[in-house]
């Protein structure tokens, strides 16, 4: 009989907590490493994350943890990160563990800004973990909504079929529905893109635009997307499929979204930094912005992206979001 595996997350957000809540409904023993030890004695003590989907009450027989990230890599066969793209370089300096043969899943939702990578390809190229051994983690999932035990669903993106199903096994339970695929940088890039079009909603509403006006923003997303993502991987697939048009929708249209939320701010008046600040969350749109732009002006041969383009000169260029948003509407159709 073969050993089962040892999962671990990294991560004290709400999507890591949603993660440890979805595996501790099959495993008997979960890692959990948070930079906080404030966040860890808690745990231990009172049986849920202070800051984070508060509600969910844990088992804390289950859990090992750990505010030592090398302890936890150790431990696991099997490790799932969920540190914000903003942060996860710096966590991931602090490794000394040959992770190499471990099966290392990303639900980061960005691209790591110092390297200008994808999560994947991050840990392919700087800790030498093979395509094989890489997966992604997709919704189209909210981690309020695990909270609350509502169905939702997930798409496990793996090279490796075997390693994918592992994946999603320890993940399904009667509210969470899971399936796999084998496009693992076209879902990685969907999951980044999806927050953009979030921010670009959120803008939108903020502005006063109208339902009729989101749904036509959406449809031209898609196909952005679609765009976006064959010209950095060419791959026979379904962009209908859950893990990229679900996915966009309900990151686009949830009073869940973050990122909505935040591009809602931008359309009402905020500057980029208040309105980060009051949210006290990280908006993974915002830094996904620059990244995509970056990726396609270095490309020889560029994608037309009116709607990233018009996030981009809004975030980083400060442009009105009145007037761009004006524009952008002629180039909608």
């Amino acid at each position: 009989m073969e050993k089962a595996l040892k999962f671990a997350v990294f991560g004290s957000g709400s999507w890591a907590t949603a993660i440890v809540k979805m595996l501790s409904e099959n495993l008997d023993e979960i890692g959990w490493y948070m930079r906080s030890a404030y966040i860890k004695e808690h745990l231990k003590k009172q049986k849920h994350n202070p800051n984070y989907l508060s509600s969910v009450e844990f088992h804390t027989e289950k859990l090992k943890l750990s505010n030592d990230i090398n302890v936890i890599a150790k431990y696991a066969d099997v490790l799932i990160f969920a540190i914000p793209s903003a942060f996860i370089h710096s966590e991931l300096e602090k490794l000394e563990i040959d992770i190499t043969n471990k099966i290392v899943v990303s639900a980061v939702k960005g691209i790591i800004p110092e390297s200008g990578k994808l999560v994947g390809e991050h840990f392919h190229d700087i800790y030498n973990v093979p395509f094989d051994n890489i997966a992604v983690i997709a919704g189209p999932c909210h981690a309020e909504e695990v909270a609350l035990e509502r169905l939702s669903y997930l798409t496990i993106s793996c090279a490796d079929p075997q390693k994918a199903e592992t994946i999603a096994n320890a993940l399904s339970s009667d509210y969470i529905k899971t399936k796999t695929s084998d496009d693992l940088i076209g879902t990685e890039y969907a999951v980044m893109l999806k927050n953009i079009y979030a921010i670009a909603a959120g803008i939108a509403h903020g502005l006063g635009y109208g339902d009729n006006f989101q749904s036509v923003l959406m449809s031209n997303a898609i196909r952005e997307m679609k765009r976006f993502i064959k010209k950095m991987h060419k791959l026979k697939r379904n962009i209908n499929d859950s893990a990229y048009l679900g996915d966009l929708l309900v990151t686009g249209y949830s009073t869940f979204s973050r990122n909505r939320m935040f591009g809602n701010m931008i359309g009402k008046g905020y500057t980029v930094k208040s309105a980060m600040m009051e949210m006290n969350m990280v908006a993974e749109g915002y830094y996904a912005t620059k990244s995509a732009k970056i990726l396609n002006d270095h490309n020889k041969k560029k994608t037309r992206l009116p709607i990233i383009n018009a996030v981009y000169s809004i975030l980083y260029e400060g442009k009105d979001a009145k007037k761009v948003f004006k524009n952008l509407v002629d180039k909608l159709d």
